[in-house]
C-alpha cells in the first residue's frame, strides 16, 4: 500500500530571502572571476582559494534557506557527516567555476567539461543536502525531475562561464549594471535548479527525522545564513579594495609610461630644435649601418656647420640665434624621406643621415640644395638674418666603419670650411691624419679615466691689494703613458667632441673636493676654482652629485667655485639661470669667465647669484700698450663692483699689469708672475715658501704652527669713484 504523501507550502518571504542569497552569491563570483585572472600565481590560487570557500558556502546556504521556506511534516535536523560533504561538494564547484573563469579563453571543450563539473558539484551539494535529513521512511523520488533539476544545474553552470568570460570586454559602470543583472539570472537558476530537486522529492505523511537531534534545520538556517552572508561581504570587501589597489596601479604604471616616455624624449631630443640629439642620432647610425651590412646598401653622413652664426649671435642676442637655430633646424628637416634623420650635434652643427644612398651625384646634389635651403633670408625678431653653411661628407662603407664615421664627415666640413664656406666637401684619405689621431686619443682617453691618468695642478690666485692667497684654480692634466703630460687644450675639444666631457669633468669636481679635504687634514684651507662645461651644467641631476660629492668629502661647500665662460653662462640663460640657483642652494660660490668676450644681459648676469666675475687675459695682456683694454677692465671693474661682485684678472705676467690693475681696485690676480700651476703636493710648500724673503713677489700675511689658513676673509667690493 502506498504511503500517504504530505501537502508541501513555500513561505513566498523567505523564497525570496533564498533567491537574493543565490544572487548574491552569483554578484561575488562575478566579482571574484576578475582577480583570479591576476598575473601572479600565488596571488591568483589564493583568490581561487578564497573566493571558492566564500562561493560555495553562499550557494550552500542558499539550499538550507530553501528548506527552511518549506513546510514539512516533521521536525527538520541534518546528520553532521553528510552535511559537511554537502558543504565540500559545493565549494568543489566553486572552486571549478573560478578556475575555468581564469583561463584564456573559453572553448566548447572547456565549456563542457567546466558545466558538467559544476553541475555535478551543485547537484552533489543539493542532494547530499537532502540524505542528510536522515527520514524513515525515506523520500520518495521522481526521477523525471530529478533529471530536470540535474540538467538546469549543467544548463545553468554552462550560462554561468559563458557570462564570466561575456563581462572581460567591459569596464567600469557598464561593467557594474551588467553584472547586476546576470548576478539575478544566475540567481534564478540556482534557485530554479534547487526547488525543482524539492519538487522530486515526495515525504511521506508519517516520516520521522532521525536526525532531528544533531543540527536543527531551523537553527542551521539561520547560522549558515548569517555567516555565508558575512562570508560573501568580506570576499566581495576585499575584491573592491583589490580592484581599487589595482586601479590605482595601473594608473600609476600608465603615468610611469608616460614620465618614461617623456624622459626618453627629453633625452633624445635637442630641447631648443626638437631634433634628435647626438645619442638618438648615434643610435640610429648605428641601426643604420647593420641595414646596410645586412642588405649590402650603403649611406651618407652630411656634418652641416652654420656659417656665419655667431656674429648674429652676439650682435642681435642669443634670443635671435636661438630663433635662428629653430629655422634652420626646420629647413633642415624639411622633405626628409621617413628613413632619413636630422639631427642637432652641437652649438650650430647639425648631422643628416641618408639611407641607400650610393650616388655621389644625388648626394652632392641634396647638399647643395641644403645649402641653398639655408641660405635663404630669415626673418628672425625683426631682424633679417643672412647664413650659409658648410657641409662635410663621408660615405658608409667606403669611407670607413661606422666608429669613425663621424669624424671623417666632421673633417671633410672642416675642408669646406676652409676652402670659403657655403660649400660642401666629400671624404678624402689626406683629411684622415688628424681624424685618426683626435680618435686614437678618445679611445685613450676612455682608458685614462680607468686607469687614473688623469691629474690636476692648481694655479694660486692672489689679492691685489694685499698680496695674500685666496684661492688655486684647478687644471686638469693627462700623463699619457706614451706622450708624455698633456694640457687641456689637446684633450679636452676630443672629449667635448666624442661625448667623454662630462666623466671628465666630473672626475674633476670629485678629485678637486678629495684634495681639498686632504689639504684640510694638512692644515691648509683652501678655496678651489674648477671649470666647468655646459655638457655638464645640463645633466639633470649634476646638482645633486655635486651634492654627493662635497658630503662624501667632508668639506664646506665654501670652499668650492665653479667657473663657467660668459658665452656658456649665456647660451642657454634659462637653463643657466636655474642651475646656478640650485648650486647656491647647496652653498657653492660661482664665477664668470672670460668675461667681456661674450655678449651678456645685464638682467641676467643680476639674476644669476655669481659671486665673481674674471676678466679675459686678452685683455690683460694688452693693458700697458692699449688705452682701450684698459678703458674696458676699468668699465668691468666698476659694473661688477656696482653689483657687488669680485673681479680676478688672469693672465697677470708683468708687474706693470699688476701695478695697472691694482690702481683700478682689482680685487684678485691669478698668472705666471706668480706661479705656474703646480701639483698638489707642491701647494703646501709653496705657500710656506712664499713667506721667506726674495722666494715670491709678495708674502703670506697669516701663519700658524697649528695649521695655515690662507684664505682670508671676503673683501668688501671697493666702491666705484
Amino acid at each position: 500500500m502506498t504511503p500517504a504523501l504530505a501537502e508541501v507550502s513555500y513561505n513566498h518571504w523567505v523564497v525570496a530571502l533564498s533567491f537574493l542569497i543565490a544572487s548574491y552569491a552569483s554578484f561575488v563570483a562575478l566579482d571574484l572571476a576578475q582577480r583570479v585572472r591576476a598575473q601572479d600565481r600565488v596571488i591568483a590560487r589564493a583568490w581561487r582559494i578564497g573566493g571558492s570557500l566564500a562561493l560555495g558556502t553562499g550557494i550552500w546556504s542558499m539550499h538550507f534557506v530553501g528548506m527552511l521556506a518549506a513546510t514539512l511534516p516533521f521536525t527538520v535536523g541534518y546528520g553532521h557527516a553528510v552535511t559537511g560533504l554537502s558543504w565540500v561538494a559545493a565549494v568543489a564547484a566553486s572552486g571549478v567555476a573560478l578556475h575555468t573563469a581564469s583561463l584564456p579563453s573559453l572553448n566548447l571543450a572547456r565549456l563542457g567539461r567546466g558545466a558538467l563539473a559544476m553541475g555535478a558539484g551543485i547537484c552533489a551539494m543539493h542532494y547530499l543536502g537532502m540524505a542528510s535529513l536522515a527520514l524513515a521512511p525515506g523520500i520518495q523520488w521522481d526521477w523525471l525531475l530529478v533529471a530536470a533539476s540535474a540538467a538546469i544545474a549543467v544548463l545553468a553552470s554552462a550560462v554561468a562561464l559563458v557570462i564570466f568570460f561575456a563581462l572581460r570586454g567591459y569596464r567600469g559602470v557598464a561593467a557594474r549594471n551588467r553584472q547586476v543583472l546576470a548576478a539575478l539570472a544566475m540567481g534564478a537558476a540556482i534557485c530554479g535548479m534547487h526547488y525543482t530537486g524539492m519538487a522530486a522529492a515526495a515525504f511521506p505523511a508519517d516520516s520521522v527525522c532521525l536526525s532531528a537531534d544533531q543540527l536543527r534545520g531551523d537553527s542551521v538556517g539561520v547560522l549558515v545564513t548569517v555567516a555565508a552572508t558575512m562570508l560573501l561581504s568580506l570576499a566581495m570587501f576585499t575584491s573592491l579594495l583589490d580592484a581599487r589597489m589595482q586601479g590605482r596601479t595601473e594608473r600609476l604604471a600608465v603615468s610611469l609610461k608616460a614620465a618614461n616616455a617623456e624622459l626618453q624624449e627629453i633625452a633624445f631630443r635637442d630641447a631648443l630644435t626638437g631634433l634628435p640629439n647626438r645619442l638618438l642620432l648615434g643610435e640610429r647610425v648605428a641601426s643604420a649601418v647593420e641595414r646596410c651590412r645586412r642588405d649590402h646598401t650603403s649611406l651618407a653622413l652630411l656634418f652641416i656647420d652654420l656659417d656665419g652664426f655667431k656674429p648674429v649671435n652676439d650682435s642681435f642676442g642669443h634670443h635671435v640665434g636661438d630663433a635662428v637655430l629653430k629655422e634652420a633646424g626646420r629647413r633642415l628637416a624639411a622633405g626628409l624621406r621617413a628613413c632619413d634623420t636630422v639631427a642637432r650635434v652641437g652649438g650650430d652643427e647639425f648631422v643628416l643621415l641618408l639611407e641607400g644612398v650610393s650616388d655621389s651625384a644625388a648626394i652632392a646634389q641634396a647638399a647643395q640644395r641644403l645649402i641653398d635651403v639655408v641660405s635663404a633670408p630669415m626673418e628672425q625678431c625683426g631682424h633679417e638674418v643672412r647664413l650659409s653653411c658648410s657641409i662635410g661628407i663621408a660615405l658608409f662603407p667606403s669611407d670607413g666603419p661606422d666608429a669613425e664615421l663621424m669624424a671623417h664627415a666632421d673633417a671633410a666640413m672642416y675642408a669646406a670650411k676652409r676652402a670659403g664656406g657655403s660649400a660642401y666637401a666629400f671624404f678624402e684619405a689626406h683629411m684622415n691624419a688628424g681624424v685618426r689621431e683626435q680618435i686614437e686619443l678618445q679611445r685613450d682617453l676612455r682608458l685614462a679615466l680607468e686607469r687614473g691618468e688623469l691629474l690636476l695642478h692648481y694655479q694660486p690666485k692672489v689679492s691685489a691689494g694685499r698680496e695674500v692667497v685666496t684661492g688655486v684654480e684647478a687644471l686638469v692634466r693627462w700623463q699619457h703613458p706614451t706622450r708624455g703630460m698633456l694640457g687641456p687644450a689637446l684633450f679636452i675639444p676630443v672629449a667635448e667632441r666624442f661625448g667623454l666631457i662630462s666623466a671628465v669633468g666630473n672626475w674633476v669636481i670629485e678629485e678637486a673636493c678629495r684634495q681639498i679635504a686632504a689639504w684640510q687634514e694638512q692644515g691648509l684651507r683652501l678655496r678651489v676654482a674648477v671649470n666647468l662645461s655646459v655638457h655638464q651644467l645640463r645633466q639633470d641631476d649634476f646638482v645633486r652629485r655635486v651634492a654627493a660629492t662635497i658630503a662624501r668629502a667632508g668639506i664646506d661647500p665654501r670652499q668650492l667655485t665653479f667657473e663657467i665662460t660668459e658665452s656658456v653662462a649665456m647660451e642657454d640663460a634659462e637653463s643657466t639661470l636655474q642651475a646656478f640657483e640650485a648650486l647656491c642652494g647647496i652653498g657653492v660660490h660661482l664665477s664668470i669667465d672670460d668675461f667681456g668676450t661674450g655678449y651678456s644681459s645685464l638682467a641676467y648676469l643680476r639674476q644669476l647669484q655669481v659671486g665673481e666675475l674674471k676678466i679675459d687675459r686678452s685683455f690683460v695682456q694688452d693693458l700697458e700698450s692699449s688705452a682701450d683694454a684698459r678703458a674696458i677692465v676699468e668699465a668691468v671693474i666698476r659694473l661688477a663692483h656696482a653689483l657687488g661682485l669680485k673681479v680676478v684678472a688672469e693672465g697677470v705676467e708683468t708687474a706693470a699689469q699688476q701695478d695697472v690693475l691694482t690702481r683700478l681696485q682689482c680685487d684678485d690676480l691669478q698668472g705666471y708672475l706668480f706661479a705656474r700651476p703646480m701639483a698638489a703636493e707642491r701647494v703646501a710648500e709653496w705657500a710656506v715658501a712664499s713667506r721667506r724673503p726674495n722666494q715670491l713677489p709678495f708674502a703670506l700675511s697669516t701663519y700658524r704652527p697649528a695649521g695655515l689658513d690662507i684664505n682670508p676673509p671676503e673683501r668688501a667690493p671697493a666702491t666705484p669713484a
